[in-house]
Order: C-alpha cells, then sequence, then structure tokens
C-alpha cells in the first residue's frame, strides 16, 4: 500500500513537473505584462523620469482624447477606421477570388499556391521596407512603372505626401494580407461536398446562384471567423505603417496601434499603456458586437 501511495506521488510530481512550464510561461510572459501595463496606464511612468513614478488617475486618457499630448486622435482613429475596412474589403475580395481559382487542381497548381501564400510568411516589418523601398519618391519602381505606363510624368512622394501615406501603406497590407484569406478560404472550399453542387445542376440552378445558395451558406461559419480573426489582426498590426512611415507626415498615416508603437519608442510608457487598454477594450466589445450581429456560432 506504501509503495502504491508513493507511486501515485511521484507520478502527481512529475505530471505537476510536466505542466508546470506550460503554466509558469503564460503566467510570466502574458498575463504579468498585461497586469503590469493596466497599472502603468493610470501611472506618469517615463522611462527617462523612472523615479518619479507617480499615480495620475485618468489623466493619461483624457490627454490623448483630448490632444493635449499634441495629437489629433480624432484623426487617428479615423485612419484606423478606414485602414481596417479597405484593407479587410479587398484582401476579402481578393483572396476569396483566388481561393475559388484554388478550390480544383490544375497543372501548376502546387506552383501557384505556393507563389500566393508567400507573402504570409515574410516578417510584417520586412515587407514594410520592401514596399518603402518601392514606393520611394526618387527611385522606387512604382514610380518607374507608372512613368513608362505614361500614367505619371513626374516622381510622385507617395510615403511624403499626407495625400498618399496611407493609402501607399494599405496597398503593401492589401498585398500581405490576401494570402490568410486564401488558404483559409480554400480549405473550407474543399470541404464543401460535391453532392450538393450536383443536386443544385440538376435543379438547374446557375452557377452564381450555386455560389450564394450552395458555397456561401456551406462556408458561412469559416468566413465569418476569419474575418473577425482578420479585423483584429488588421488593428493590431502597425508594423507596415511603422516601417514604411513611422506614421507620418504629420500623422496622416497613423493609426491607433502605430501610435501606442510611437510612444513607447518616446518612453512614455504610461501613455502607451493607456492606448493599450482602450484597443483591448474596443477589441472586446467589437467581437462581443460582432459575434451578436451575426449570430455566429461554432455549430453553424
Amino acid at each position: 500500500m506504501k509503495s502504491n501511495k508513493r507511486l501515485g506521488q511521484r507520478r502527481n510530481i512529475f505530471i505537476f513537473c510536466m505542466l508546470l512550464p506550460a503554466i509558469l510561461l503564460p503566467l510570466i510572459f502574458t498575463y504579468y505584462p498585461l497586469i503590469k501595463g493596466g497599472v502603468m496606464a493610470f501611472q506618469n511612468y517615463t522611462l527617462m523620469d523612472i523615479k518619479n513614478v507617480s499615480w495620475c488617475g485618468f489623466d493619461n486618457f483624457a490627454n490623448i482624447l483630448s490632444n493635449e499630448a499634441g495629437v489629433d486622435f480624432g484623426q487617428i482613429a479615423k485612419n484606423t477606421v478606414i485602414w481596417v475596412v479597405v484593407s479587410l474589403a479587398l484582401q476579402f475580395t481578393l483572396g476569396f477570388a483566388l481561393s475559388l481559382m484554388l478550390k480544383k487542381k490544375f497543372k501548376g497548381a502546387g506552383l501557384y499556391q505556393g507563389l500566393i501564400f508567400f507573402p504570409y510568411a515574410v516578417s510584417g516589418f520586412l515587407i514594410g521596407i520592401m514596399w518603402r523601398w518601392m514606393f520611394n519618391g526618387s527611385n522606387g519602381v512604382i514610380n518607374d512603372l507608372l512613368m513608362n505606363l505614361g500614367l505619371i510624368e513626374t516622381n510622385v512622394g507617395w510615403l511624403a505626401q499626407k495625400e498618399t501615406a496611407l493609402l501607399s501603406c494599405m496597398i503593401a497590407n492589401v498585398w500581405y494580407g490576401i494570402p490568410f484569406f486564401t488558404i483559409m478560404i480554400t480549405a473550407a472550399l474543399r470541404g464543401v461536398a460535391p453532392e450538393l453542387y450536383e443536386a443544385a445542376d440538376m435543379d438547374g440552378a446557375s452557377k452564381i446562384q450555386q455560389f450564394f445558395n450552395v458555397t456561401v451558406p456551406s462556408i458561412k461559419s469559416v468566413l465569418l471567423m476569419t474575418v473577425l480573426m482578420r479585423v483584429i489582426w488588421i488593428f493590431n498590426f502597425p508594423d507596415l505603417i511603422y516601417s514604411m512611415t513611422s506614421g507620418g507626415p504629420a500623422n496622416s498615416s497613423q493609426i491607433i496601434t502605430s501610435y501606442m508603437m510611437t510612444l513607447v519608442y518616446s518612453m512614455d510608457y504610461g501613455k502607451a499603456s493607456a492606448v493599450g487598454l482602450m484597443v483591448i477594450a474596443f477589441l472586446a466589445i467589437f467581437t462581443l458586437v460582432y459575434m451578436g450581429a451575426t449570430k455566429y456560432t461554432s455549430e453553424d
């Protein structure tokens, strides 16, 4: 009996030791920074004056929303909406179109599929640097291409002008995000039973009718979840903007999360944490509203 009891204790200790890294790593690298950041949002916390950390209540939030920090937060919020909506719409449309092309096997499909999926495997900062070079106002390939096509007569400073900076970043973001929808929707399309199309064809349904009455309903849950995931990802994806324009010129391409990065690099951790809490709150509310409005469930 004692030997069995000791064996059971050793087994429990062994199991606990195996589970300990899975418990400690999220606590140390996820939950502790989250809690610490939440505390810092209500403090005057700047790395240049680390000895004078003090509680300030909601002053950080008030300064950000009232533009006392010298930045038009309303314009940043507007840029964020444009950034998310336009990028999402184009990524979804083009990704869906490519997934329909990849649904059926054809000669060279593997190579074509690899070329489409390639951008998604590359770092966002690296993609941003690449597109920054392409949009270079002096010797970028975009200007060279447009001039050769006769669409422009002189070089355009795409990233140096308020009117085109955000647009240029969105073009890069669309190119970068298309593979996500292509991968997810292609997998969903290949799971649709062929018998459904055969039945619809026997009923005389056209290709368009089959698309809206068979294809879309069959992959509805995947579409809803991929859109939700992509909204959150685009909202939290300042890599391209920061590596292409750093939010400039004059914050014309700044979004909320890139503004948070700017505050971090300026060592104002209090205001950066306040922006981070605002982002978390907005995305949580959006997710709840979205799932309620679309009546999404995992069993759809």
